[in-house]
C-alpha cells in the first residue's frame, strides 16, 4: 500500500477484542482516510489471548481489550503507556426461540438443569470472566438461587474465546452458528454481540439479565511500548465524538 508520497504505507497493528470487530473495523477506515500514508492492521480475538502473545513478544503498536485488566497487566510489564477506558458493554442472554427464556424467567431458566448454558472460556476471554462474575451475583441472591454459582460453574459449557474453540464459517458469528447448530440453548455474551447476531439471525432471543446481577465490561486501551504518534493519534480517535458514537451505535455504551 503505497503512502502519502508514494512510498510505503506506515503499517500499525492493532489487537483488539473480538467484540470490537465491527467498530474499530469502521472507525479505523475513517482513520486511514483522515491520515494518508498509515495503514490500520487489526489482530482480533478473545483479549486474554492477545494478552498472552503480548506478553511473548508480538510486536504491536496499540491493544484494545475488552478489560482493563488484560491491558494494565501489559502496560506494568512492559512500561507501556496509561490504560485508558474508551467504552462499556452489558451481559445479555442470547437464546434459541424454543428455550423460552423471557426477562421474568431468565435466572430461573439458567438453572433448570435441561438447559444448555454457552459461555466463553474464563481467563482466555474476559466475557468468560464477566459470566463468571454474573453466576457469583446470581448466587448471592440467596433465597432460590442459594447455589447458583456451583450448578452455573458445573453446567456452562465453555463453546468460545480458547485456544481450542472452534472457528465459526466464513462471514458468520460463531454464536450463531452454534446455537443453530444446537450445541447449545442459551449463551451468555455482550448485549453488542447479540445485536449482531440478531442481523444475522432475527428468530434468536436476545434477552436483558437484571440489573442487580448484571456485570458491566469496562473496555481499556493502552500504547504499547515503541508506538508512534500516528498511534496515539488512533487511540485518540477512539475517545473523540466521532469514534464514539461509532461505538454508540453497535450498542455500546458511554465511557
Amino acid at each position: 500500500m503505497a503512502g502519502a508520497a508514494g512510498g510505503p504505507a506506515r503499517e500499525l497493528v492493532v489487537y483488539a477484542a473480538g467484540s470490537l470487530r465491527a467498530s474499530l473495523t469502521e472507525i479505523g477506515r475513517r482513520f486511514e482516510q483522515d491520515t494518508p500514508g498509515v495503514h490500520l492492521r487489526f489482530v482480533f480475538g478473545a483479549a486474554g489471548l492477545l494478552k498472552d502473545r503480548l506478553a511473548a513478544g508480538e510486536p504491536a503498536d496499540v491493544f484494545a481489550s475488552a478489560n482493563m485488566e488484560h491491558p494494565q497487566a501489559i502496560a506494568a510489564a512492559s512500561g507501556a503507556g496509561t490504560v485508558r477506558r474508551f467504552t462499556r458493554n452489558r451481559l445479555c442472554v442470547l437464546a434459541r426461540p424454543e428455550a423460552g427464556v423471557t426477562a421474568d424467567n431468565v435466572l430461573a431458566r439458567l438453572l433448570d438443569p435441561a438447559l444448555r448454558v454457552g459461555t466463553s472460556t474464563p481467563e482466555a476471554d474476559p466475557c468468560g470472566d464477566y459470566a463468571w462474575e454474573l453466576f457469583r451475583r446470581i448466587g448471592q441472591r440467596g433465597g432460590a438461587f442459594a447455589g447458583a454459582y456451583d450448578m452455573l460453574d458445573r453446567k456452562a459449557l465453555k463453546l468460545t474465546g480458547g485456544p481450542g474453540s472452534p472457528r465459526p464459517p466464513a462471514g458468520r458469528s460463531v454464536y450463531v452458528a452454534l446455537l443453530e447448530a444446537g450445541q447449545a440453548d442459551v449463551f451468555i455474551i455482550y448485549t453488542t454481540i447479540a445485536l449482531q447476531a440478531q442481523q444475522e439471525n432475527a428468530a434468536l432471543h436476545r434477552v436483558d439479565i437484571p440489573e442487580d446481577v448484571n456485570v458491566a465490561a469496562n473496555y481499556g486501551v493502552v500504547l504499547l511500548g515503541g508506538a508512534g504518534p500516528q498511534a496515539q493519534r488512533f487511540v485518540e480517535a477512539l475517545l473523540a465524538p466521532a469514534g464514539q458514537a461509532v461505538l454508540a451505535r453497535r450498542g455500546f455504551a458511554p465511557r
